[in-house]
């Protein structure tokens, strides 16, 4: 079976997936969709880049990775239902997308997590102060990850609230008053586009960061790797990507319930803005519960779906 995996050409996480996909992957992936028996719209965004003329004749695989409700408005839902009738079988991460998009369409959908790339998210062998000291910053600090974009990009200085940057202030500036009365300083670690607002944030109260706009994947492993602790604090999402990296590497973190959060961490480690303080890493759930979806029985259950579509 011939795939055609549509990537974005996004420098975005979409583009590692179809790479790993075509290293790694069970399917013989062409370069153009023509040549394909499937074609799988990774991101799904750009689906007009393919002819419609083709999207009729082939056999169409959509991945939605997460929909907002307040941004899917009347022009969103309208290019949905057009796009629906190419489409012969829908891909989610998690069981709150299919819930939502299974009141758009008819079509089959399927929960799966996408592979999780082990060769790339691995515990660095060098301890944790070191690395913190390779990365600048004192190795006697707490340090609290986050590796996102959260600012608006139309103005960059409104929170993108479903990813919750505002949450995140809030939870740091907790973990801030808590150590502090351990004498132990909190410090913030940064990665990703669009940090004004969490910047501004954490200006505003006096919290010390230091931000890695667009580190390369070894500079963001020892970030990872250098971190006593990350939090999720999304509203909605479709990964994050950031549960199943820490998982994958025994990095302490804790999330609010969103995404693949309660299908990787321990319910321990799932919190609310309320309840941060009961919150409690599990390094051993995390890595037990990741390593289902490694290289490459992480394709299994794709191969197995796409096959049942190309042999009926």
């Amino acid at each position: 079976m011939k795939v055609f995996p549509l990537a974005p050409h996004e420098n975005w996480i979409c583009d590692r997936f179809v790479d790993e996909l075509v290293s790694y992957g069970p399917f013989e992936c062409v370069k153009d969709p023509q040549d394909a028996d499937v074609i799988w719209l990774v991101a799904d965004w750009c689906w007009q880049n393919i002819p419609i003329s083709i999207l009729r004749e082939k056999i169409i695989v959509a991945t939605v990775h997460h929909i907002v409700p307040e941004k899917f408005g009347v022009r969103e839902k309208y290019e949905f239902a057009y796009r629906d009738q190419f489409i012969d079988l829908y891909h989610v991460t998690y069981d709150g997308t299919k819930d939502f998009i299974s009141n758009l369409t008819n079509r089959p959908i399927f929960t799966q997590p996408f592979w999780v790339n082990q060769y790339l998210w691995y515990t660095d062998n060098v301890d944790r102060c070191s690395l913190k000291e390779g990365l600048g910053i004192d190795p006697n600090v707490f340090l609290i990850g986050s590796f996102q974009r959260d600012t608006e990009g139309h103005d960059l200085k409104s929170p993108k609230l479903e990813k919750g940057p505002d949450l995140f202030c809030d939870m740091v500036e907790k973990y801030h008053k808590l150590k502090s009365q351990d004498n132990v300083h909190v410090e913030v670690l940064l990665g990703g586009w669009r940090r004004q607002y969490v910047m501004k944030r954490l200006d505003g109260v006096g919290i010390k960061y230091h931000y890695f706009e667009l580190p390369d994947l070894d500079t963001l492993r020892k970030m990872y790797n250098s971190l006593d602790l990350y939090i999720v604090a999304a509203r909605i999402e479709g990964g994050p990507q950031a549960i199943v990296e820490c998982a994958a590497m025994n990095v302490p973190i804790i999330s609010t319930d969103v995404g693949l959060a309660r299908t990787i961490l321990s319910e321990d480690s799932l919190f609310t803005p309320k309840n941060i303080e009961l919150a409690i890493p599990s390094v051993t759930a995390g890595y037990n519960n990741v390593s289902r979806y490694f290289i490459p029985h992480g394709f299994e259950n794709f191969e197995k779906r796409f096959l049942e579509l190309f042999n009926c």
